[in-house]
Order: C-alpha cells, then sequence, then structure tokens
C-alpha cells in the first residue's frame, strides 16, 4: 500500500496538468453515467396530493362515519383535498380521495370525514397553495405538456428524450378536452382571490354560498364550455321522456330541457358526460307489478339492457366504465334500480332527490337534486313572500304519518301549542300554502325516504325551512350553505322543538329569512330555463363532478 501511495505522488509530480485533470474527470464521468442510466425517474410528479385543485370538507365540526371508496379498471379519477369551509361555528377539516386507476377489481376502500347525519353535502372551495402544475403525458410515441401562465413548471424541464423516442404533434379529441378542463381548474382557483366578474343578470354573493367567487366563475365556464352527450337509443314514454306534472316532475322537465338546450351535443367526442335518457318515475309507473314476486326484476333488467346496449355501440362507457355517465332519478326507487348495474351504482354521476348517505349516496360523485311538487305543471300556488313581521305563527307542519320522524313528531306535538301549528291533516277550509305564508318556520322532515317538497316549497314562500333528516345531503349544498338560511334540529330534539326555535334572535331569524328569499331563484323552474335557475344548478352540480374527473389515460399511460 506504501509502494502504491509513492508511484501515485510520482506520478503527480511528473504529469502535466491537464493529464493529472483528466485522470481525476474520467472515474467522476463514468459514475455520472451510471446514475443517470440505473437512477429511477421522477415522471411521477403529477399525482401529489396538492395537485387536485376540487377540495371537500364537512361542515360540521364533529367527523362522521367513513364513506367506502373502490379501485376499478377505468381509467379515471377522482381526487379531493380537505379544507375548513367559512361557516359560523367552525369546522373540521377532512380528507377524501376517490381514485380509479388501471388494472385490478374494486379492491381499495377510502374514507371520507363527513357527518352522514348532517345536512349538508361537503363544501366546495378552491385550493390556491399551490400552482397546477402542467400536464405532462408520455407514450411510446409521444409526449404532451400542457402549460398555462401560472402554473409551475416540470421538476425536469431540461430532459431530453431518447433518440428512438418520435414525436407526434397530433393531438386527440379527449386531450384537448382534458387541456381546456385543466384551464379551467385553474381559472376557478384563481377567481377566489381575483376580482369579482360582473354579470348583466346576477352576482353570487354574501354567506348563502360557501365560496361566491369560485361559484360563480364556475358556472360562467360552465356555460361556455359544459357539452352534454344525449343517448338517442331508447323510445317513449320510457326513454326521453318523464312527468312533468306531479312530485316528481323533475324528471321530464330536465329530460326535455337538457334535450333542446345549448348544453347538448350532437357530437360525442366532445362531450364532458354522457346522459342516459331513462325515467326511473316511469319505468315504475310502466313495468313495475306489484303481483310479481321478484317486482324488482323487470324494472332493474330494463336498466341494465339499456346500459348494456349503448355500451355495445359506443367506446364511452367502457373506456371509463361509466365514471362520465349521468343518470337522474327523483323517484325513491332510483338508488335501487341505479344498482341494476355495479358501475352505474358505484362509478357513475346519480343526480338524486332521494340523497341518502345511509343508501349508497357519495357527495363525492353524487348530486343531490331538489323535490319539486308541480301539480299541474306549475309552481304558481307558492308565489308571495310576506314580510316576517306578518308571520304569526312560530312553526308550521301539515302531512301523511309515515316513515319514522314524522310519528314522533305529531306525538310531542300534534294540537298541543298555538305557536307548534303541527297537523295530520289541515281542515278543508285551510290552504297549506297560505299556513306556510303565516309561519316563520316551516318543518320539513323525512317521510319513507329523506327527499321532500316541503323544503323547496319553504323557500317559495319566505318560510325558514327547519330540517329534521337523518343521513340526508341538501341539494346543491356543495355550493350553498344551507346553515345560513335553514335550521337543523336532531331527531332527539323534536321535543325541544319550541325552545330551539324562539331561542333563535329575531334579528338572527330576519338574516335567515332574507338569505331564503335570496336563495330561492336557485330552486325555481323556469320554461324555457333562466340563469341559475334549477335547471342550470343540477347542471352545474353536474359539471363540478366532471371538474372532479380525471382521466389517467391521456396523463400519465
Amino acid at each position: 500500500m506504501e509502494g502504491y501511495r509513492k508511484r501515485m505522488c510520482s506520478w503527480c509530480k511528473k504529469s502535466a496538468s491537464s493529464t493529472r485533470l483528466l485522470g481525476f474527470m474520467v472515474p467522476l464521468m463514468l459514475v455520472f453515467g451510471l446514475v443517470v442510466l440505473f437512477c429511477p425517474s421522477s415522471s411521477n410528479w403529477l399525482f401529489v396530493s396538492n395537485y387536485y385543485p376540487w377540495t371537500w370538507s364537512s361542515v360540521f365540526s364533529d367527523g362522521g362515519a367513513a364513506v367506502s371508496g373502490y379501485r376499478s379498471s377505468a381509467n379515471y379519477s377522482r381526487s379531493f383535498k380537505g379544507f375548513v369551509p367559512p361557516a359560523e361555528g367552525g369546522a373540521g377539516t377532512s380528507e377524501l380521495q376517490r381514485r380509479v386507476v388501471g388494472g385490478g377489481e374494486r379492491d381499495e376502500a377510502l374514507s371520507a370525514d363527513y357527518n352522514p347525519h348532517g345536512v349538508a353535502a361537503p363544501a366546495l372551495d378552491i385550493d390556491v397553495r399551490e400552482a397546477e402544475p402542467p400536464v405532462e403525458n408520455k407514450k411510446d410515441d409521444f409526449i404532451i405538456t400542457t402549460n398555462v401562465s401560472n402554473v409551475a413548471p416540470p421538476l425536469n424541464p431540461t430532459k431530453v428524450l431518447p433518440s428512438t423516442t418520435r414525436i407526434n404533434r397530433g393531438f386527440s379529441n379527449l386531450q384537448i378536452l382534458e387541456a381546456k378542463l385543466q384551464r379551467v381548474r385553474a381559472a376557478i382557483r384563481g377567481a377566489q382571490n381575483g376580482n369579482r366578474i360582473s354579470d348583466p343578470d346576477y352576482v353570487p354573493t354574501g354567506p348563502i354560498y360557501w365560496n361566491s367567487s369560485a361559484f360563480h366563475r364556475s358556472y360562467l365556464e360552465m356555460e361556455k364550455q359544459f357539452k352534454v352527450f344525449v343517448y338517442e337509443e331508447g323510445e317513449q314514454p320510457i326513454f326521453h321522456n318523464g312527468p312533468c306534472a306531479s312530485i316528481y316532475a323533475i324528471e321530464g322537465n330536465f329530460i326535455y330541457k337538457l334535450e333542446i338546450s345549448k348544453f347538448r351535443t350532437r357530437n360525442p367526442e366532445k362531450a364532458h358526460v354522457y346522459f342516459l335518457p331513462f325515467s326511473v318515475a316511469y319505468i315504475v309507473h310502466f313495468i313495475y307489478d306489484r303481483n310479481v314476486r321478484d317486482y324488482w326484476l323487470p324494472m332493474k333488467q330494463t336498466v341494465k339492457e339499456y346500459v348494456d346496449i349503448v355500451a355495445g355501440k359506443y367506446p364511452y362507457w367502457n373506456q371509463s366504465l361509466g365514471s362520465d355517465h349521468v343518470m337522474l332519478s327523483c323517484h325513491d326507487w332510483g338508488p335501487e334500480l341505479s344498482k341494476s348495474r355495479p358501475e352505474l351504482f358505484k362509478n357513475s354521476i346519480r343526480a338524486l332527490c332521494n340523497a341518502n348517505t345511509s343508501e349508497g349516496f357519495q357527495p363525492s360523485k353524487d348530486v343531490s337534486i331538489p323535490e319539486i311538487n308541480m301539480l299541474g305543471g306549475r309552481t304558481n300556488g307558492f308565489t308571495g313572500v310576506p314580510s316576517p313581521s306578518k308571520r304569526p305563527i312560530l312553526v308550521f307542519f301539515a302531512g301523511a304519518l309515515h316513515g319514522l320522524i314524522r310519528p314522533i313528531l305529531l306525538e310531542h306535538w300534534e294540537n298541543k301549542d298555538p305557536d307548534v301549528q303541527v297537523h295530520k291533516y289541515l281542515p278543508k277550509d285551510v290552504s297549506y300554502s297560505e299556513m306556510m305564508r303565516k309561519s316563520r318556520y316551516c318543518i320539513c322532515p323525512s317521510g319513507y325516504e329523506v327527499a321532500s317538497p316541503r323544503m323547496v316549497e319553504a323557500l317559495y314562500t319566505g318560510c325558514v325551512p327547519v330540517l329534521i333528516k337523518d343521513h340526508y345531503v341538501p341539494p346543491f349544498s356543495d355550493v350553498l350553505n344551507w346553515k345560513s338560511f335553514s335550521v337543523e334540529i336532531p331527531v332527539p330534539e323534536i321535543p325541544n322543538l319550541k325552545k330551539i326555535l324562539s331561542g333563535i334572535s329575531t334579528r338572527q331569524y330576519i338574516r335567515m329569512q332574507r338569505r331564503g328569499v335570496m336563495v330561492r331563484r336557485h330552486f325555481e323552474v323556469n320554461s324555457p330555463p333562466k340563469r341559475y335557475d334549477v335547471f342550470h344548478m343540477i347542471l352545474h352540480s353536474i359539471w363540478l363532478r366532471r371538474l372532479n374527473l380525471r382521466l389517467h389515460g391521456v396523463e400519465d399511460s
């Protein structure tokens, strides 16, 4: 060893400086080359949790039960990151992540920290703490990077592709669509701290919204870009049709108005979502037979066969396992019929009146829509909003005795107190709508199912809704802060109903009543539809779910 050191020192003294430098550089270059060749690539930078822009959280400080997620072979992912909503009294953060990636069966369960016994879905907000990175899509024959002005660069911007890789500068319709949606997400996130956008019809503002600026920008982007492909297969009366003058009227109204609206596209390649135009109410009306032992089978078979037809004719169901497909139902049996195809129940966007989390409703992907009783196809009987000073009755309810909650309500309060007008049936000479106009609060309890038209009727008449429900997600609660214009009373607190409502100050009641009048526009049925009405709010909720959907096949395959 000593001899080796002497020889090296002698070499260093006799050699030229350039020769000595080369002797040190060659080993370093060899080591560097080995590192470049064998170290793992950092191309998975896209999948950090903060990348996804849409954030959800419970509006209640106490966490609720977990909701199961899954993993399937679809090419889509949904991901949401928790935040603290600006609700009075504080609220806890939550984490909900739902990802669908290639390969394997449904073998992954993810949890959502929200309260299934509460009255609101996870609220919507935009996370602006990190800029959205570009979408880098790598395949054997192309690489695509979509950049916007306010996004961060890739971790390795100087990376050079091997000379054997061919660059294809063509973009598919799917890649163009996803690039546009990425810009929309960035614009909505930026709108949270930006200047308010002018609007000739209406500018959302105030505490009735979780984030009025983000909602407004999202709504405007929806009007400019959102496209829905309606499958043309199927014949009336079950398909492309629905009731327009009953408690299930939202089904027929939405199907009819969507098919003639500007949001419909005849080109499926340009669609963001794909609508399945069947009416559950009419499936029940025309196919249900109570004399058949398994009466569910023919109804579920109708839905299953329709999905099978469109899945066999078009590629869109199979490429996403239905994740970008939409069904709408206001009938109580909508959730059950959606089980006719597992992907329809677990993957698809289900717009439901019966938004019951205990029956599989998932606020992260499903949409809660209002139940509106349109007798004769109109809601004119509930027009007119008297001032708070002209409402002598503290609280009112009248309705049939069914379900688990109403018997408790009537047991404690029927004909017990003149301030608490609770009735099973009203006298023939007493108008139901007039009683709502005379009351400060209107009770909206669950019946057989959680949905009820009383919530919308209360808003129509300027009566503050009192929600007594379990496992219910109110309509549009990803945008609307129901705590600002309604009261929630847990079922065990029914005996304290009067004490709770009387304890609300006059000032706070007037605030809630005025906010209810403001929010009414989002529940109005218009023909033709008007901006921000119930038709557009349903579309907007579907639009939000589509924005939460990421195409893995475009981004990382």
